[in-house]
């Protein structure tokens, strides 16, 4: 995922197969816990969440409360911070950097998730998540495994080999 461009990048290899824009942080690139920021390097899918649910499913606690979000419940809610359709949960894989202590990127809750497509997408916006369409994060869903590795970062990706046991 280039943050830079606010783009995620689907890969086979060195094939894209596909791209999709995305919203990252609105305070930037960073990992200690409470920040809001998305935190860098490289991570894994540690959990999917919401395989079988309705496209716009509202998520609270990566549980569904029942909700379709819809321009109705956005305008009776208009802070809350949606998570929608799916959820990829992101577990760091560099200790120190996004695994472990305060900069735990799967204790921080980090997620991949649908969000109402009504947002801006290609501009920082979220509070740490990667936000993203909600076709687009269905797509993704079905074409990523839990374990796949995910590199988030403002700079071309180093080599995967590294982290993955």
């Amino acid at each position: 995922m280039n943050t830079r461009e606010q783009q995620l990048y689907l890969f086979d290899k060195n094939t894209i197969l596909a791209q999709y824009p995305v919203s990252t942080a609105k305070n930037g690139l960073g990992e200690d816990e409470g920040s809001e920021k998305t935190p860098r390097g490289w991570h894994c899918i540690e959990k999917k969440i919401g395989g079988d649910e309705p496209m716009n499913t509202v998520f609270k606690g990566r549980v569904p409360t029942g909700e379709i979000y819809s321009d109705a419940l956005a305008a009776e809610h208009p802070t809350r911070d949606w998570i929608l359709t799916r959820i990829l949960w992101l577990s760091g894989l560099e200790e120190g950097k996004n695994k472990g202590g305060n900069v735990d990127s799967f204790t921080r809750y980090i997620y991949i998730h649908g969000s109402p497509d009504s947002g801006s997408f290609e501009t920082p916006l979220s509070h740490g998540c990667v936000r993203m369409r909600n076709a687009d994060m269905l797509a993704l869903f079905e074409a990523v495994d839990e374990k796949t590795p995910v590199f988030i970062g403002d700079e071309p990706a180093p080599n995967v080999m590294e982290y993955i046991e």
